[in-house]
């Protein structure tokens, strides 16, 4: 029989009872945790004791060889003492608790700060701490906790947290980015000047992996011309030899007005509006007055006028000019970050204008053969409409494992219109398939019906994003 134990459970009980079972001494639980010898005097034995942090309780988990959040559903007690909450302990706590999937400790906690507006400053901290160490998913429940229950709809702090749900909620799923666009965009003016500026880049590139050409049009429009006005604001500082402080942002505050043109012309291409496209080319070759801000700026403007290079010898492309061919390739060769988007124009105008490209594809195959890797929504887009343009151009049985390629890629997008044009063309070209892609083109529908894409990812080993 084991010892019986009336003595209602805490943490020091807890803790004491290990002690005991273990045979540890202070200056032993010490040499193993690394706490303070004192300290830990203070901690188990101190009337009333010292309030213990999370990293103690860690600490103790480890010396007595015990899982992630051990005792943590009785570390609420140290959150709440008296009746009052302890900023310093509860933040920490909520972090670690979402870091290691501790729901219900979370859970319980909440509904106990949710009773008082005055804690919704604790949660919005928690999920910034989350989001800044790259634990976006954990950090959602959080943010929309204090999207629940902010009263304000115009609080910076409600506006920043619809901004940051915006954010974490971008993913593979098509269908769920353009809810998120949708919930997050009437605040996107609410937000202070330097969130705008990345709200509005990431906004348009959003929509850009969605083929909304006309939103990515609007919210290049609007962040040119919020960057126009803060870059506006800087000259006349240094005409005045007043010292202008530029709103902290993610990126160079060049990228910002350089990709309010860029983000446009691309829209405008998409769209089959080739020389308004052109046009709008002139506004980032040439950055330079800006790169005199510093070296990072000079490293970004540079990138803008090799971007306008490859962008006018694409738009030159798709409008039929052949004739820039040869220098596309040289210049494809000596840039090989451009090689996909490049050859994806390429194949675009050879199946629109019929013309033949076989020597480039030749010229490019290793390239081709290793063109499998993405890390987020625009690459994955670019990726799937380069194999369907490739597909469109081989047709016949080669033709069709790129089809395939793309069916599945749709099927991870969940893009149903993409999927619709995959099917077609598949559909199309039916009876060039060998009998194997036909096995696999229904192990592929099969799994669409049975709601499982993971097929897709083992078949043709997909990169994640």
């Amino acid at each position: 029989m084991g010892e019986c134990r009336t003595v209602q459970r805490s943490l020091r009980t807890e803790i004491e009872h290990q002690l005991k079972e273990r045979g540890y001494t202070l200056t032993r639980l010490s040499d193993i945790t690394g706490i303070n010898q004192g300290v830990l005097s203070d901690l188990l034995n101190r009337i009333p004791p010292r309030s213990m942090k999370i990293a103690h309780l860690d600490a103790f988990a480890h010396a007595f060889g015990q899982s992630q959040g051990w005792l943590y559903e009785l570390y609420e007690s140290e959150c709440l003492m008296e009746g009052k909450v302890s900023r310093s302990r509860v933040i920490p706590y909520l972090v670690r608790c979402a870091e290691i999937g501790r729901w219900d400790c979370i859970d319980s906690l909440v509904s106990k700060l949710l009773d008082d507006q005055k804690n919704i400053p604790i949660l919005f901290l928690v999920a910034e701490q989350l989001f800044t160490k790259g634990k976006r998913k954990e950090s959602v429940p959080f943010y929309q906790f204090v999207i629940d229950t902010e009263k304000n709809s115009h609080n910076e702090r409600f506006v920043i947290a619809q901004y940051r749900l915006f954010r974490a909620l971008q993913g593979t799923d098509s269908e769920k980015n353009w809810k998120a666009v949708i919930q997050f965009d009437p605040y996107r003016k609410r937000l202070p000047e330097n969130y705008q500026l990345d709200a509005l880049l990431h906004l348009a590139n959003v929509c850009f992996s969605l083929h909304k050409w006309q939103e990515v049009e609007r919210y290049a429009d609007e962040l040119r011309e919020l960057a126009t006005a803060v870059f506006q604001d800087e000259l006349r500082g240094r005409k005045m030899n007043r010292k202008i402080i530029l709103p902290k942002t993610e990126r160079h505050f060049v990228v910002y007005y350089g990709q309010g043109f860029l983000l446009k012309s691309a829209a405008l291409e998409k769209q089959g509006l080739y020389e308004e496209a052109k046009k709008c080319i002139s506004g980032y070759a040439d950055l330079s007055e800006f790169a005199l801000l510093d070296e990072t700026g000079r490293i970004e403007a540079e990138k803008f006028r090799l971007w306008a290079t490859a962008n006018r010898y694409t738009l030159d492309v798709l409008l039929g000019n052949i004739d820039v061919l040869p220098a596309y390739t040289r210049f494809l060769i000596e840039h090989p970050k451009e090689i996909l988007s490049g050859l994806l124009a390429i194949l675009e105008s050879a199946n629109k204008h019929r013309f033949k490209v076989d020597g480039i594809l030749e010229q490019f195959s290793n390239q081709i053969h290793d063109c499998n890797e993405y890390d987020n929504s625009i690459q994955m887009d670019r990726y799937f409409r380069f194999r369907y343009e490739l597909a469109t151009y081989r047709q016949y049985v080669s033709g069709m494992e790129d089809i395939l390629r793309c069916l599945a890629l749709s099927a991870i997008m969940k893009n149903d219109s993409d999927f619709v044009r995959c099917v077609t063309l598949f559909e199309a070209f039916r009876s060039h398939a060998t009998n194997q892609q036909k096995i696999e083109y229904k192990q592929i529908m099969e799994g669409i019906r049975n709601e499982e894409v993971d097929f897709a990812i083992n078949r043709f080993s997909f990169g994640t994003v």
